[in-house]
């Protein structure tokens, strides 16, 4: 298919999004943007969650992961619906009950306010380095499919793409983005069960036949039960607790949205139906991994990994599926950038610059330090981009998770100290233990050979960061002063 003709696909699909940011973004003030007047619909922040989750990394590599670890990846769903349900009935009604606009602000509550601040870097961090491993993923499929015969470079397919999701985030935020998100969710979806319904026609199979050639073919098996693997499935499954615990619950991009519906009833609603949602959705995507690695030999592709699903579609499946699975893609791409550079713009100008406390700042200044903050995120998401572009990762979906074990295991940290104890910290020393616990833990895995045998570290690389963190804060602890605890829980 013509790479031009793609291209206008992809800027009639912006326009649309301007059109939806132009209709959701009148008479938008910062509140709008912070937490979109906490009026939003808990149905459509839900669904538009699911596009938010699951982002490019997600459309591109779990599917192309099922030729190394078959069905592996459902053993971390099964922790996904227990840690679901802790965020729901633990931490929402602890974040409703504050009134929070900065979920990080509790920890200013309840610890004080150097671990404020280290909670809310760490989460900017985070989010920079995970946001833009997914931004990049896209960006350089979209690059290889249509830019590059276009001779556009990929440094400027980037700037471009942060120019478009500025345009519609920029004045409406969180108002906007439960809009779009939907939008962009619903063509993401669409396209993932177009493209097992071509396929399945393409290989004359049915659902059930195809699931019995996969089990052949050991593309079906989703239970690791080797102890020292990092796959074991009880590493997955607790793994999985703690990643939705921290990469949502302690989230300000996922809690953003969330803290954004009127009642904490109907914010769990939102969150339930979010886990339901994700179940069919991530196994419907293992599925079409494994259909994707069946129809591969058979049309001569010899891609693996991330390059398998455009190899495949781009080279093989008529025209129509091509601009479905295009759309998708930047369905998936967008989420994960407008969102992000949003929320890392509410936590920066709240939590850092206190924007919410500033007295001496009329509202119009507030608003013009906010479009700043957030222009300078996309300047730094450009460059975090062209960095991952060096670097050229295999499959981006092992990466974004090991970036979340060192990022999110400060943040697991204090939140558990300040929920679980009832003891007083010495604020000052904060940055200390939750900069040193990361060192400690690269420390560890490079040396996990020699002081581990034959285990080796997986994603519980997250809860052991959060453990070293939470022992750190305790050592500098004291017992808490009478009345000061109310918040802990």
């Amino acid at each position: 298919m013509s790479p031009v003709l793609l291209f206008c696909i992809l800027i009639g699909y912006f326009a649309l999004l301007l059109a939806v940011a132009w209709a959701t973004s009148r008479n938008a003030n910062n509140d709008s943007f912070f937490i979109g007047n906490k009026s939003s619909n808990w149905m459509l922040v839900a669904f538009g969650m699911v596009g938010t989750t699951l982002s490019g990394a997600t459309f591109i590599s779990v599917p192309g992961a099922v030729g190394n670890d078959a069905f592996g990846y459902a053993q971390i769903l099964i922790g996904y619906v227990f840690g679901y349900i802790a965020v729901a009935y633990i931490l929402l009604p602890l974040y409703y009950r504050l009134q929070l606009t900065s979920i990080y602000h509790y920890l200013d509550v309840r610890l004080g306010r150097r671990a404020y601040q280290s909670g809310a870097g760490f989460f900017i961090i985070s989010r920079l380095l995970g946001a833009t491993a997914r931004l990049y993923l896209v960006v350089n499929i979209l690059q290889a499919i249509i830019l590059d015969s276009l001779g556009v470079p990929f440094w400027g397919t980037t700037l471009v793409i942060l120019g478009m999701i500025l345009m519609y985030t920029y004045q409406g935020g969180v108002k906007t983005i439960v809009w779009t998100d939907t939008l962009q969710t619903t063509c993401m979806l669409f396209g993932l069960f177009a493209c097992v319904w071509f396929l399945l026609g393409e290989l004359g199979m049915s659902i059930p036949e195809s699931l019995n050639q996969m089990q052949s073919q050991g593309l079906s098996t989703i239970f690791t039960l080797d102890f020292d693997s990092p796959n074991f499935f009880l590493k997955q499954i607790v793994a999985g607790i703690f990643i939705v615990l921290t990469m949502t619950g302690m989230d300000q991009e996922m809690m953003q949205k969330t803290i954004s519906v009127k009642t904490l009833k109907d914010s769990q609603k939102n969150l339930l139906t979010l886990t339901a949602v994700l179940v069919v959705v991530l196994m419907s995507f293992l599925f079409l991994g494994g259909l994707l690695y069946l129809y591969a030999p058979v049309a001569g592709v010899t891609a693996t990994g991330d390059k398998i699903f455009p190899a495949v579609v781009m080279g093989h499946l008529p025209a129509t599926v091509q601009i479905i699975f295009l759309i998708a893609l930047i369905s998936a791409l967008f989420p994960s950038a407008d969102g992000a550079i949003t929320a890392l713009t509410s936590s920066f100008c709240i939590d850092l610059l206190g924007i919410k406390r500033r007295t001496d700042m009329t509202e119009a200044a507030k608003e013009t330090l906010r479009r700043r903050v957030h222009l300078g995120f996309a300047a730094v998401f450009l460059f975090l981009v062209m960095g991952f572009k060096l670097a050229d990762s295999p499959s981006m979906i092992v990466v974004i998770l090991k970036l979340a074990a060192y990022t999110y295991g400060p943040l697991l940290g204090l939140f558990a100290f300040g929920m679980l104890t009832r003891r007083s910290l010495s604020d000052h020393l904060v940055p200390f233990i939750t900069i040193g616990a990361p060192i400690l833990c690269a420390l560890l895995e490079y040396n996990q050979e020699h002081l581990l045998g034959s285990y080796r570290l997986g994603l519980e690389l997250l809860m052991v960061n959060g453990i070293l963190v939470f022992a750190g804060l305790y050592a500098i602890s004291h017992k808490e002063k009478a009345g000061s605890a109310a918040v802990a829980a």
